[in-house]
């Protein structure tokens, strides 16, 4: 069998390597976990979730061979790894083992004034789809692989997740963990492999959830609707951060700093472009530049060794590298970084860049790097227009001191999700909708529909015996038509004819 390398991208040394599953080997993983997913249903919601709750125990348990584990295949820091990657998944299998019950419980729909369903009973089920498919990608393989997979596994399903092949180990520990944890057999199962193994994937699962680029999602997309089947999608993001002239410019400095190199930049609701109104456009440059500098990258050697990683993905280093090159060429001036490292490792420079505009592919393309451009507006309408230019539409970021100002030009930015005088943080509020607008994907994470998506939806609609009179059956008389036609203007008023 044709197996892959992983390496770790600050080094560059060999830290494991997995087999490539064809579809084959896919069609036995989904065949069995058809088999083991109606037993796994059946459970009450209580048993599902003191496997998860165990599988939370682990993980903290586990802490540091997790931590090393993420960090041999992506070459983040200690922090970030810690925060997201342990964090996230700590958090997620608590909120939904909690949550679960709530969101996916019976629901009861009341007649209201209609009078062809009075007297009957009306009722919602959330009824799991069997197996899931999660595709997930390389930047958090954690957070956005294995924390998909924990609301399909407590709605009921199956599930098969295909992570990226560049970052393959640590779902290999989440399944490991789940079976430490007592999850049965064949419900939880990663499948190692290339693009081939997700396209197979695609084909044989009841349900897809990926997240990745814009163009491999379309393609995704296309092979679900071949299939009639629900798709999900978390893709590209090219995220404003719109600064007033009136916000606490030390306070949107840091954030600006901060939010736009975590990771390595390689974060789909990064700060990816910056719009400052012109009085407070000096200070605020002068500000992220300083901090910027001052970042420390390299190999990761343990907590607070350094500030920032590596560049996880080959041809990511080139993307960045290409689109910086460009607005340079356009124009643009690098303050601060604007190369590549040539001393071992994926690294690319924490850099920021100044006289931009949206000529320049970094101003209108997702760059998914360590690359802040700041661009100077005379008004808040410019920036929120600059904002608004683009195809994309997942997070957005305003900065005042200016409460009600900064929720109401939230309101006019077109992005899933948008922070005043804040960034990413809503990423954690697991009890609040996260999704894409535009070309930034399908669907939402967190909250109630976070867990729906796993599950189709059945109306139930039940009549009572001993109903004496059936409007609304044949044969129908003169005296019902009149007796139908009476109700409904004593109901809905005389003016409305039917």
């Amino acid at each position: 069998m044709t197996t892959i390398d992983v390496d770790n991208p600050a080094t560059g040394a060999i830290v494991g390597s997995v087999p490539v599953l064809g579809a084959s080997e896919l069609q036995t993983l989904v065949a069995r976990a058809r088999a083991a997913q109606p037993g796994w249903a059946a459970l009450a919601f209580e048993e599902r979730a003191r496997i998860m709750l165990r599988a939370q125990r682990w993980m903290l348990d586990n802490a540091e061979r997790v931590l090393a584990t993420v960090i041999s295949e992506t070459g983040k820091t200690y922090e970030d790894a810690q925060l997201t990657d342990l964090g996230y998944a700590v958090t997620a299998l608590g909120f939904w083992a909690a949550n679960a019950r709530r969101y996916l419980a019976d629901e009861r729909v009341r007649p209201g004034i209609n009078p062809a369903v009075l007297g009957r009973r009306m009722v919602v089920r959330h009824v799991p789809h069997g197996v899931v498919g999660v595709i997930g990608p390389w930047n958090f393989p954690i957070v956005n692989g294995f924390g998909d997979c924990v609301p399909a596994l407590m709605a009921g399903n199956a599930v098969i997740l295909k992570p990226s092949e560049v970052t393959p180990l640590s779902s290999l520990l989440m399944a490991e963990m789940l079976t430490e944890c007592g999850l049965p057999a064949d419900l939880f199962s990663v499948a190692t492999g290339d693009g081939g193994t997700g396209a197979a994937l695609v084909e044989q699962v009841d349900c897809v959830m990926f997240t990745g680029s814009t163009r491999t999602g379309r393609v995704v997309a296309r092979a679900a609707a071949e299939r009639l089947i629900p798709c999900y999608l978390e893709l590209g993001g090219n995220d404003p951060m719109i600064v007033c002239a009136d916000a606490d410019i030390e306070r949107a400095a840091n954030a600006a700093a901060y939010w736009s190199m975590n990771n390595a930049g390689q974060v789909c609701i990064s700060v990816e472009r910056a719009y400052v109104e012109s009085p407070v456009y000096e200070e605020f440059v002068r500000r992220v530049t300083e901090r910027v500098a001052a970042l420390r990258q390299g190999p990761p050697d343990g907590p607070g060794s350094v500030d920032l990683g590596a560049v996880i993905f080959p041809p990511q280093l080139e993307i960045v590298d290409a689109q910086v090159r460009d607005a340079v060429a356009r124009g643009a001036r690098v303050l601060t970084g604007g190369h590549a490292r040539q001393d071992g490792g994926r690294f690319y420079e924490p850099t920021v860049l100044v006289d931009v505009d949206h000529t320049m592919e970094i101003m209108r393309e997702e760059t998914f790097g360590p690359v802040l451009p700041i661009m100077r507006v005379e008004s808040l309408e410019q920036g929120v227009a600059l904002a608004n230019d683009s195809p994309y539409g997942l997070q957005a970021s305003v900065w005042t001191r200016d409460l009600a100002r900064g929720e109401q030009t939230a309101r006019r930015l077109q992005a899933g999700a948008v922070c005043v005088n804040d960034a990413q943080v809503n990423y954690s509020a697991l009890n609040l909708p996260m999704g894409g607008w535009k070309s930034s994907g399908i669907g939402t994470r967190h909250g109630a529909g976070g867990i729906r998506k796993y599950c189709r939806t059945q109306s139930l609609l039940v009549t009572r015996f001993g109903l004496r009179r059936e409007l609304f059956m044949f044969p129908y008389t003169r005296g019902r038509t009149r007796l139908l036609r009476r109700l409904y203007e004593l109901l809905y008023g005389r003016g409305r004819r039917l």
